[in-house]
């Protein structure tokens, strides 16, 4: 069964760090392009990062760019969003999915998505 789980969301204080885990059952990250979305209440749906094949570059928003780091973990098939320095609007549902699209860059349809993960920024 082709399963994209998230977890490690949660409430955290400004300032404050989250490590958010994504990981895939069924198929195998390493051969898509893998991105974390996020939405906020009344807002669209942002990607936050992104990589496109495994040899490239990660791209970041430019709203977390320097908080946030995407990494990966290939013998667990997952993935995972580091962030640092969290601000009340990195608050937000945050999504990771994945597109058979390996090397196309990020602005492609993604097949899988996970069910999303609540991250709370507030004191």
């Amino acid at each position: 069964q082709v399963q994209l789980v998230e977890s490690g969301g949660g409430l955290v204080q400004p300032g404050g760090s989250l490590r958010l885990s994504c990981a895939a059952s069924g198929f195998i990250l390493d051969y898509y392009v893998v991105a974390w979305f996020r939405q906020a209440p009344g807002k669209e749906r942002e990607r936050v990062s992104c990589i496109s094949s495994s040899d490239g570059p990660v791209y970041y928003a430019d709203s977390v760019k320097g908080r946030f780091t995407m990494s990966g973990d290939n013998a667990k098939n997952t993935v995972y969003l580091q962030m640092n320095s969290l601000k009340p609007e990195d608050t937000a549902v945050y999504y990771c999915a994945a597109a058979a699209a390996y090397g196309l860059g990020c602005n492609v349809l993604y097949d899988y998505w996970g069910q999303g993960t609540q991250v709370t920024v507030s004191s």
